[in-house]
């Protein structure tokens, strides 16, 4: 079977057109005499001049009703022929119109006499009806031919009067047979199928020869128009006119029809385009949908199995046939009666039964397990009623808050109105509990108020580790009036206000807070809406208007403009390097002017300027002469900066690559590293700085480093990077001869490294995207695939390479024993604090992070699988990270990626 290319209609985001071309035919001139009998008639524009000025109405019809108004072609004066060449856009798109759609197409004479079907002034001259779609669903394209019905206007009807095409009876028949021996009528149809078919492309094109045929077939058709006029059987004689002339018959019995035909055009497409109708979603089982916020996620049952009694539906009977109707009830997981005692238990005017009310020994090990649950997993309505009951007695658990939350019928009034009641009375909750009541799920603004009010007490150090994700839940604010427009919840919302007022007193907080939301303003992909835009505009704004008023704001406010400045110029040079055609060296030179050239004003900043990497770090200038062009697809620009201490900084700028989701991971590790840090486990971890400046544009901080790639290429041996570190770190005193210091870093930045990226399921992980700093401190770079997404097949769980082994020794050495009890101790610490990573996690849900936005929905279930929260003694995660571990080391797959990616890298250079 050929292949056949097609596309669907629905695809088709095109206006309806059509190309009203020419109207070909003649009809017999009225002798004077009817004239002079009927006065009225000699107003009709056809009858006075047989090339009169007509106009051609087009609308379109489904299911014989109207779907458009009617469109018109313009006034136009004609001479030899009546030739419009006109396109008609209808406002309608094909990928909404219905198969049976259909073009009324009529043309219309000028009667200021009037007569059947006036309009106005204008009589109908003749109409036709032809269908968009042909009998194989496929829409019509190129020249079509209507025969026009006089005197009629066309009708849209499904049985139309006036076709397009006239069908055939037996008559018609009979004369179709007598016609086709004319051989000249004969040849006019085989021409004009040939002149479709070239128009479809399918004959050569010959433009001197196709002139001559062309012309050859116009002189046909009007002959044989003319010689179907002529044996028109419709008037015999004169005389017949007279005499209905005389008998006041209307216009459409006094004159002759003649044989008229429209020609239209359809546009053209590469590939037919054949209807397809919108898939609407199967409806539910059940009709009957819960209260919204009772019970969340409905799970519907199958229908349920029914047993017949005897004689029920039994052929053989003759009482008659039962109909069996399945109850939509009876789908839904809940009993709606049910449903509502739960809600009627729960009104209380006071509370008196529940607030003396103490949990029995069996519902306090089911609270303890409620409490235990993660923070995306929703309540069971059993669950909901045992924590509203109980409430408060769970009020003196900070860690019952969000389940009591969880508990609430928000749209019963007077519950919601005891529960906001209920927050000022609760122990103070910790910060992963406020980040989980401003997520998606929580609408009440009272609720996301409160959780506002205990970031309050966060400093700006702790603050800016949450604000990337802080920034995302604006998003899920909602105005306090629910007729405004959802960009207005700026003006409401308690979280925007605290963002403002922080970020308005903190130069760090500010800074970040200023690009955090111009990156989410530069995003015009479809995963943002226009109105999020306008959300994160209005807060850059009311932001800017609050730095106005700071003793201080004005200044730093320049200061952000002049950022942005560097920002842009930085842009347009790597895009400059990055497409111009020169090779790498000549890419360097470019790059090095640029940078001199006095109108970029990169080599002087004063005064000097906060990188916005690292506003910590004053900027004065540029250094031309150790600018640098790495050797990659995207070309990435290494600029060394001076600072206002006498120091340098480097950075790595980049266009063309989105390094939002880079800039997410950095956020986490270094999260994951203060949590560490206050178990009193420093795991000398150094994440570098990422900063996206725009949607495909970023800068990275550079840290002179080396792969291990290119470690085991110039250390030739059983340990190569065993033999780096004590290339860099010498010491005779250690048994392996590197210095103690560089050994510890590697250790524990190596057992660092391991768990978080296992957590955050980091993937594509080679030997060019793992690397060491001379002084012994190991990082990973390129976080280009994480949530467990990973390029190559069979990868491994966790990157634990032999190299990486060898550099402490062996596995029989103590450093990878003390390797192994930092990865155990690291895990098992990071376990405590999986709720506050899973809530930042669902804040990003929404975040145009391409890993997250493949599943959202299930982005927090693959952290909450790596924490592996079933758990409950230190000995099975003990087994569980003796399992990585083996799996990982001993994993054939990971030495043939790393051969395979190495083998790919030489083969470029």
């Amino acid at each position: 079977m050929e292949p056949f290319s097609f596309a669907s209609s629905s695809a088709l985001k095109l206006p309806v057109s059509i190309r009203i071309n020419n109207l070909d035919g003649h009809q017999k001139p009225l002798p004077a005499s009817v004239l002079l009998r009927r006065p009225d008639l000699k107003h009709v524009g056809s009858i006075n001049n047989p090339y009169s000025d007509l106009h051609v109405t087009v609308q379109l019809w489904a299911d014989s009703k109207p779907l458009t108004a009617p469109v018109q072609t313009p006034y136009k004066a004609f001479k030899n022929q009546r030739l419009w060449n006109e396109w008609l856009t209808l406002p309608i798109n094909y990928s909404t119109i219905p198969l049976s759609s259909q073009l009324a197409i009529t043309v219309w004479d000028v009667s200021p006499a009037g007569g059947a079907g006036t309009s106005g002034h204008a009589i109908p001259f003749g109409g036709t009806t032809i269908p968009l779609f042909d009998k194989d669903n496929t829409l019509l394209k190129g020249r079509q031919r209507c025969h026009v019905h006089r005197f009629k206007a066309a009708d849209g009807l499904s049985s139309s009067t006036t076709p397009f095409i006239l069908p055939l009876g037996r008559h018609d028949q009979k004369k179709k047979e007598q016609s086709s021996e004319d051989a000249e009528i004969a040849e006019l149809e085989r021409l004009e199928d040939l002149m479709k078919k070239h128009e479809m492309g399918e004959i050569t094109e010959n433009k001197w020869l196709d002139q001559l045929v062309f012309r050859h077939i116009e002189q046909l058709q009007h002959s044989v128009s003319k010689k179907l006029n002529e044996n028109s059987e419709y008037f015999t004689q004169s005389k017949d006119m007279v005499a209905r002339a005389k008998s006041g018959a209307p216009l459409e019995e006094c004159i002759d029809p003649g044989q008229f035909f429209l020609y239209i055009d359809f546009p053209r497409f590469d590939h037919p385009i054949v209807f397809t109708d919108y898939e609407y979603p199967a409806p539910p089982i059940s009709t009957l949908q819960p209260q919204k916020g009772s019970v969340p996620d409905v799970q519907l049952k199958p229908p349920p199995d029914i047993t017949l009694g005897p004689g029920i539906n039994d052929e053989t009977q003759e009482a008659g046939r039962l109909i069996r109707i399945f109850d939509p009830e009876t789908g839904v997981k809940e009993n709606p009666v049910e449903n509502k005692y739960r809600r009627l238990t729960r009104i209380n005017r006071d509370g008196t039964p529940d607030r003396d009310a103490k949990p029995s020994a069996k519902e306090r090990d089911e609270l303890s397990l409620i409490l235990s649950y993660g923070p995306t997993q929703e309540l069971t309505p059993s669950e909901m009623d045992l924590v509203w009951r109980f409430r408060y007695h769970l009020s003196r658990n900070k860690r019952a808050l969000t389940k009591f939350i969880k508990s609430v019928h928000w749209t019963q009034p007077r519950e919601a109105r005891q529960a906001v009641q209920m927050l000022p009375k609760w122990t103070e909750i910790d910060v992963d509990d406020a980040l989980e009541l401003l997520g998606p799920t929580i609408t009440n603004t009272s609720v996301r108020a409160y959780a506002v009010d205990r970031l309050r007490k966060s400093d700006d150090d702790e603050l800016q580790l949450y604000l990337l994700q802080l920034v995302q839940a604006l998003k899920f604010e909602r105005p306090e009036d629910s007729d405004a427009a959802p960009e207005d919840a700026a003006q409401d919302s308690s979280l925007a206000k605290f963002l403002i007022a922080r970020a308005a007193k903190s130069l760090q907080l500010g800074n970040f807070l200023h690009w955090f939301l111009m990156v989410e303003c530069d995003d015009t992909s479809p995963g943002q809406t226009p109105i999020h835009r306008k959300l994160f505009a209005k807060v850059e704004y009311d932001f800017m208007v609050e730095l106005m008023d700071a003793p201080d704001g004005p200044a730093r406010r320049k200061t952000l403009l002049r950022q942005g400045e560097l920002i842009l110029v930085l842009s347009r040079i790597s895009k400059e390097v990055r497409f111009s055609k020169e090779d790498r060296l000549r890419k360097i030179e470019r790059l090095k002017r640029s940078i001199a050239a006095p109108e970029n004003d990169l080599l002087t900043f004063d005064p000097p300027l906060p990188l916005p990497l690292d506003p910590t770090i004053s900027i004065t200038g540029v250094v031309p002469e150790a600018s640098n062009v790495f050797k990659s697809s995207l070309f990435p620009l290494l600029v060394k900066f001076k600072t206002s201490k006498g120091g340098d900084y480097s950075i790595i700028f980049k266009t063309g690559d989105d390094l939002r989701q880079d800039q997410l991971v950095i956020q986490i590790i270094l999260l994951m590293d203060r949590l560490l840090r206050k178990e009193n486990l420093d795991l000398k971890l150094s994440p570098y700085r990422i900063l996206a400046t725009a949607t495909t544009a970023g800068a990275v901080q550079f840290v002179p480093s080396s792969p291990l790639a290119a470690i085991v290429a110039k250390y030739k041996g059983a340990q190569p990077l065993l033999a780096y570190l004590r290339a860099n770190n010498p010491s005779e005193n250690e048994p392996l001869g590197v210095r103690r210091e560089a050994m510890d870093n590697y250790v524990k930045s190596c057992a660092g490294y391991c768990v978080i990226t296992y957590l955050l399921g980091v993937g594509d992980r080679h030997l060019d995207n793992l690397l060491v700093t001379p002084d012994g401190h190991f990082f990973h770079a390129d976080f280009g695939y994480i949530l467990g997404r990973d390029p190559k097949p069979f990868a491994p769980l966790m990157k634990l390479s032999k190299e990486m082994i060898e550099g402490m020794g062996g596995a029989n050495s103590p450093h990878y024993l003390e390797f192994k009890q930092h990865c155990f101790t690291a895990y098992t610490t990071l376990r405590k604090s999986a709720n506050l990573i899973l809530n930042l996690f669902a804040l990003m849900s929404d975040a145009n992070i391409p890993d997250i936005k493949m599943e959202p929905d299930k982005a927090v279930e693959k952290v909450r699988e790596r924490f592996h929260l079933e758990l409950r003694t230190e000995d099975e995660v003990v087994r569980l990270w003796e399992g990585l571990m083996e799996d990982s080391v001993g994993s054939v797959v990971a030495g043939v990626i790393d051969w395979t990616h190495g083998f790919a890298q030489r083969f470029r250079a």
